[in-house]
């Protein structure tokens, strides 16, 4: 043993002291998901229907303490409770003739004991009836918990907070509490937690996100566009890299190729940019000829764009609309030409300009939604031309701001201006199948979206200036094409783009307004994936004493005078010591009279410091003075020493006679 306990030692003297010790615990994934839970100011709303009755105030309380809880989150808070509560019957009261779990507590004093005396043991629970008598002893642990049991006190808290008392959440008794459990089993829809992505200063116009998953380009009116990184992105939630494709130019629309290698940056001027996954610029495309009256014979676009998209299938074909009236089909192999144009059927001759395009599911048809408010469809044939398969005439009173197909091909959404989303049957166009109204729209690049298995549909809100709901996003059933419920985004800023990642699970939400702009990332801890996930939970790196690295310091005396080291601090220093007036000592304040600036500081180079010096503060008398005898009584001074005039004309000048005043005669 004693050679066993010498090895032991001999071998842990090699290793350092802090081997072995175990790294400080990491704060646990139940915090940090409590931490980004949504707050209440953010809580979706259930549309008003005729068929439920009014609920009551406690009702209220509890549907509302947890709206946007997941169907998956509602079930995990169940089970987690009925883990903890093996007997359901025993939280029932006391009287009802059910047990309880936790030690017996003894009979109310009013039962036993006449006189009614000082009440011993645990509290009484508050369905009991209240008695005057003095609590005595250690209070009650919660209903269904022993005093034992880990979590009650100093435990952490697993999943969705626990509601208030009095609340019906996981009761089958209510019709609300139904209603949302047939809405969250059915569509599951992650709005328990949320995260912000900042950066921006104005609003974020542009969205898009790959398909994996793993990077989020947005895009703003501060004519900027940022990249974000899931796997390198730390709690701060900070970008990687910041572009500016045209400077002066908003950027109104972002698209990543099938391969995810590259995107699409469209911005407010007529040429669209190419960027590799890296944020490096592969080429843009060129601009036409303005003075060329028919578009079909530039090569690319004369005005600003307005939307643009990769193709979802073909990695080299590009889409792209413009104000100046066409949709160009682009290579990205070659930048100089486009492959098509496309010029939309107008009922009057003219330059009407193209707001939004999009491609179908597979690629075979483009639609396009055009100023005067009609929506074209094309599609790509052999010999295809500008004439449209699909014309909807009047499909809005307003600009269309975003048109989206269903993946079957089969439903056609469209958005406008007007304040409201419609949905299209592409099967009898003559009409909309459904028009949902109330949907403010104040930005050009406000979209629609499907959820991943297109069950359904959702588009943002602007904020009005009246109105005090904020930005919104509105989710719609597909099937019975009703409003499943709306969820508040930001109180002040209004929801411009919107995804649901199919590989995440997550949705997102540009918002913004004149001052500042931001992406939301909704999300559920017990049914998303990744994503947001995964940078929550990185907290960001400690600085350690190795990260300091001394820059060199490389001196080139025969360097040009460009390129030489600025003089050090030293040489400036004894420089400005011998300069005297920059070494000048500061002047001390005026204690005594002054008059005019300093008294005597140049030692009587100034007649007027001169005399205050000598005499005292100098008194003006020359007004009242007569100026022949200011003179006169510095002749006999004059005659005696004479200095500069008198000696030259000593021999030669008369002597001067001066006049007696006749005030003297006079008075003789």
């Amino acid at each position: 043993m004693e050679d066993e306990a010498d090895i032991y030692d001999g071998t842990r003297s090699q290793f350092p002291l802090s081997f072995g010790k175990q790294s400080k615990s990491q704060t646990p994934l139940e915090a940090i998901h409590n931490a980004t839970r949504r707050s209440s100011s953010n809580l979706d709303s259930k549309p008003s229907s005729s068929s439920h009755p009014p609920a009551t105030t406690a009702d209220t309380k509890s549907t509302n303490y947890l709206p946007s809880i997941s169907s998956s989150s509602k079930a995990w808070l169940l089970s987690l409770r009925s883990s903890k509560n093996p007997n359901p019957d025993s939280t029932a009261d006391r009287r009802g003739g059910a047990s309880t779990i936790g030690p017996p507590r003894p009979p109310p004093p009013g039962e036993s004991d006449e006189d009614g005396g000082v009440m011993v043991g645990p509290p009484r629970p508050p369905d009991e009836e209240e008695d005057d008598s003095e609590m005595i002893g250690p209070p009650l642990p919660p209903v269904g918990l022993t005093p034992g049991e880990e979590g009650v006190d100093d435990g952490e808290m697993i999943g969705p907070p626990r509601p208030p008392p009095g609340s019906n959440v996981g009761a089958s008794s209510s019709e609300d509490d139904s209603d949302e459990d047939e809405v969250g089993n059915r569509f599951r829809i992650p709005l328990s937690n949320e995260i912000v992505l900042k950066g921006h200063t104005k609003v974020v116009s542009a969205l898009a996100v790959d398909h994996s998953g793993s990077r989020v380009l947005s895009g703003s009116y501060d004519y900027t566009v940022r990249m974000y990184d899931f796997q390198g992105m730390n709690s701060r939630l900070q970008s990687f890299r910041q572009l500016e494709p045209f400077e002066g130019h908003q950027v109104r629309n972002l698209s990543w190729s099938p391969s995810a290698d590259r995107f699409l940056c469209v911005t407010g001027s007529a040429q669209a940019k190419i960027y590799d996954r890296d944020g490096l610029t592969l080429g843009e495309f060129v601009k036409g000829d303005m003075y060329i009256r028919d578009l079909k014979n530039t090569k690319g676009h004369i005005s600003g764009l307005t939307w643009g998209e990769w193709h979802p299938k073909a990695k080299e074909t590009i889409l792209t609309s413009s104000e100046d009236g066409s949709l160009r089909i682009w290579d990205v192999n070659d930048f100089k030409s486009q492959k098509q144009v496309i010029k939309p059927k107008l009922a009057r001759p003219g330059r009407v300009p193209v707001t939004t395009c999009a491609w179908d599911h597979e690629g075979k048809c483009m639609a396009g939604g055009i100023g005067d408010g009609s929506i074209q469809i094309w599609s790509i044939k052999p010999g295809w031309g500008s004439r449209p398969d699909v014309y909807i005439d009047k499909g809005h009173s307003d600009d269309i701001t975003g048109v989206k197909f269903s993946s079957d091909g089969r439903i056609l959404l469209s958005r406008s201006f007007d304040g409201s989303l419609k949905v299209w049957d592409l099967r009898k166009i003559k009409e909309p199948l459904k028009v949902f109204e109330d949907l403010p729209n104040h930005y050009g690049q406000t979209n629609i979206a499907f959820n991943p298995d297109e069950e359904l549909f959702f588009t943002g809100t602007s904020v009005e200036r009246e109105s005090l709901s904020g930005g919104l996003l509105c989710f719609y059933d597909r099937a019975n094409l009703e409003l499943v419920s709306r969820v508040g985004i930001s109180p002040t800023c209004s929801v411009v783009q919107c995804a649901w990642h199919p590989k995440l699970n997550q949705i997102f939400a540009t918002v913004g307004d004149k001052g500042q702009g931001g992406t939301h990332i909704l999300y559920d801890p017990t049914v998303s994936e990744r994503g947001a996930l995964v940078c929550v939970a990185r907290a960001p790196r400690k600085k350690s004493i190795d990260d300091f690295e001394a820059k060199p310091v490389v001196h080139n005396p025969h360097a040009l005078p460009l390129f030489r080291d600025q003089p050090s601090r030293k040489r400036q220093r004894e420089k400005i010591l011998k300069d005297p007036l920059k070494s000048h000592k500061p002047e001390l304040p005026i204690t005594g009279p002054g008059f005019g600036g300093r008294v005597g500081v140049s030692q009587g180079s100034l007649l007027t410091q001169y005399l205050l010096k000598q005499g005292g503060m100098i008194k003006e008398t020359w007004m009242e003075e007569d100026p022949r005898e200011a003179i006169l009584k510095y002749a006999d001074a004059a005659a005696n020493d004479p200095k500069f005039i008198a000696p030259a004309y000593a021999k030669t000048q008369p002597e001067p006679v001066f006049q007696t005043s006749d005030s003297d005669e006079e008075e003789k």
